[in-house]
């Protein structure tokens, strides 16, 4: 390749040098007006995006609409029987996964979908000063969750999202990316939780209705998946950025660049 490379910079050196020299002895020709012609427009570069290694399917994997079982068992194996069902819905569960990380970046996420059920008891407000603020005690209302999500194996994790990946992208295309890849969409939603403010109590809240808000409209603004990473209390946040560090790191050990090209 070297090699190569040093003759074809001989090349287009002598080519260079040439065309200078054949200038420098040619008569100047008469001026004439010349209509500049517009920039050739440049191709459009191929999208490169991150595409999984998905090893060999150890054994058939079940269809999408017949998941749940399998998919029930392999959680059990990452955190327990009994934790896993405490936790999480048992019906649709791919589905629901798939739908609750495409939302996650987005304002608002639907309940009636989120694989897990909804955390006990309503947001424990503060006042203080006159001022409202989130309760020091609403964290532990989440404690189980990040415990959980603190205690599976990340690797393992991951390996499982491999294993089942082919039913991942079916049910996300599914649900409306029929030319999309579900991997991009987690690496995107993982990327907007890490970009949560790391939030300093206390957090200050109003109530303009029934439910609360965050009082500083910069945090009212952002992402549904950044606002639950806000209230769970700090502690619970670092936990839970540490672990999404972990699977990013983890699943790029398995990625590998792809050019796609773009349709003319």
């Amino acid at each position: 390749m070297k090699q190569f490379m040093v003759v074809a910079v001989v090349i287009l050196g002598g080519a260079l040098a040439a065309y200078y020299y054949w200038q420098q002895t040619q008569p100047e020709p008469d001026a004439v007006e010349v209509t500049a012609l517009p920039p050739p427009i440049a191709p459009p570069k191929p999208v490169v995006r991150q595409v999984m290694k998905i090893p060999e399917a150890q054994s058939p994997l079940p269809q999408l609409g017949e998941s749940d079982s399998f998919m029930l068992e392999a959680l059990a194996s990452l955190m327990g029987k009994e934790s896993l069902m405490k936790i999480f819905r048992i019906e649709q569960i791919i589905h629901n996964i798939v739908v609750t990380i495409d939302n996650l970046p987005s304002q608002g996420l639907p309940v009636n979908t989120m694989p897990v059920t909804p955390v006990p008891g309503n947001l424990v407000a503060s006042v203080a000063d006159g001022e409202m603020s989130i309760s020091p005690k609403n964290a532990a209302r989440y404690t189980p969750y990040v415990h959980l999500a603190g205690v599976v194996n990340t690797e393992k994790l991951v390996e499982l999202y491999l294993r089942l990946y082919p039913l991942f992208q079916q049910s996300y295309e599914e649900l409306g990316y029929p030319n999309k890849y579900f991997n991009d969409r987690v690496i995107e939603v993982i990327d907007n939780l890490l970009a949560a403010p790391d939030i300093k109590e206390p957090v200050k809240l109003v109530q303009p209705k029934i439910v609360y808000v965050y009082a500083d409209p910069d945090l009212e603004g952002r992402s549904i998946g950044q606002r639950i990473l806000m209230r769970i209390g700090s502690d619970n946040e670092a936990k839970v950025k540490t672990k999404l560090q972990e699977i990013r790191q983890e699943l790029f050990l398995h990625m590998h660049e792809e050019e796609v090209k773009t349709a003319e």
